[in-house]
């Protein structure tokens, strides 16, 4: 039975390094425009306390999403060690397409994964390069995609990249402007015969009713700017209620259709959206199987990257099978858990075994 694996992976976290301290200057608004009673520095402190982000980056002025996107790509097809010609589809997930800075008008057309062929110098037109929107999840739900292009015989190697520069489409004078970052994760997936290797079960799920506006682009809260430019929105208290509800259940879905036992887990790759929202999703997930959360079991990089989007995920990962993550490492042999919730309402789990 063919089944599909990751063969490589490869990241482009961004140079620019944005502090908490740097919104020290910030005046954050409410929705309808009026100042907080608190100070920004007690706003802050109370962001990083709820959301453990330390630090977040930004591309170059000069980068694009698409930029970020091939130099993820570059890295994973060196990774994977394979001839970049041999490539069945390029699947890039993103938001918002490529926004010069200063603009923050999006660009669509062509489609990123056509840039980053292009970028690529790939010249295969059997190739097929196409973008995916699914908000947050969406390198997670390409991943399944490709997977089942491999599944169907249709493809027997795929890149698959997230990428995003969010922090061009954020309203300066919305606290959660601080949670947004760039940045880029890509892998290699390759078809395989091995058995009980790579992909073994995957759920997805769309919430459409009042979810569906969770996340939004809205207008700036600073009421004496131009009316007609927007910026992405969320309503965060409803998101965090949501997430802690539903991913647990999705995960659990894959995990069952897997066979695999909670007590084989030994990671899981959730989207890096907001810390202690993501330490409820993973406590509450090991709690439907009445277990308590293993040490060690969920990698972290929000602290000093921010929330990239659909960068998040491939990133994590690249950054554990490197090694640059302290105390983190995936051996053969282990089942993991990819995971993401975002802008649909949408969410997603894939059972995998290196």
């Amino acid at each position: 039975m063919i089944s599909s694996k990751i063969t490589g992976t490869g990241a482009f976290i961004p140079s620019v390094i944005k502090k908490n301290k740097d919104f020290l200057n910030k005046e954050f608004l409410n929705e309808n425009g009026t100042p907080f009673s608190s100070e920004t520095d007690e706003i802050i402190e109370k962001f990083k306390a709820i959301t453990g982000i330390e630090e977040r980056r930004y591309a170059k002025l000069e980068f694009n999403t698409s930029d970020l996107a091939f130099f993820a790509a570059e890295n994973a097809i060196k990774d994977a060690n394979i001839n970049k010609e041999d490539l069945d589809y390029i699947i890039v997930a993103h938001n918002f397409g490529d926004v010069n800075n200063g603009s923050n008008q999006t660009d669509l057309l062509p489609s990123l994964a056509t840039r980053v062929k292009h970028k690529l110098g790939l010249e295969n037109p059997n190739c097929v390069a196409y973008d995916i929107l699914f908000g947050c999840p969406g390198w997670v739900e390409a991943i399944i995609q490709a997977h089942a292009f491999m599944k169907a015989g249709m493809a027997s190697k795929c890149l698959v990249i997230g990428a995003e520069t969010l922090s061009r489409v954020v309203d300066e004078n919305d606290r959660d402007s601080m949670i947004f970052s760039d940045g880029a994760g890509a892998c290699i997936l390759e078809a395989t015969e091995e058995e009980g290797i790579g992909i073994l079960s995957h759920a997805s799920q769309t919430y459409a009713q009042e979810e569906a506006f969770f996340l939004y682009n809205g207008k700036s809260y600073n009421t004496s700017k131009e009316n007609d430019t927007r910026y992405i929105k969320m309503l965060g208290r409803k998101i965090y209620e949501f997430a802690l509800v539903n991913v647990p259940l999705a995960m659990k879905i894959a995990l069952d259709k897997s066979g695999v036992s909670i007590d084989d887990v030994k990671k899981v790759f959730i989207h890096q959206a907001n810390e202690k929202m993501d330490e409820g999703i993973i406590k509450r997930f090991f709690r439907l199987f009445k277990k308590k959360v293993p040490e060690g079991v969920m990698p972290m990089n929000i602290h000093k990257l921010g929330n990239s989007s659909v960068a998040t995920v491939p990133t994590l990962l690249d950054l554990v099978l490197k090694g640059q993550i302290e105390n983190q490492k995936v051996n053969k042999g282990d089942v993991v858990i990819f995971t993401s919730v975002g802008a649909g309402m949408s969410l997603n789990a894939i059972v995998y075994r290196f």
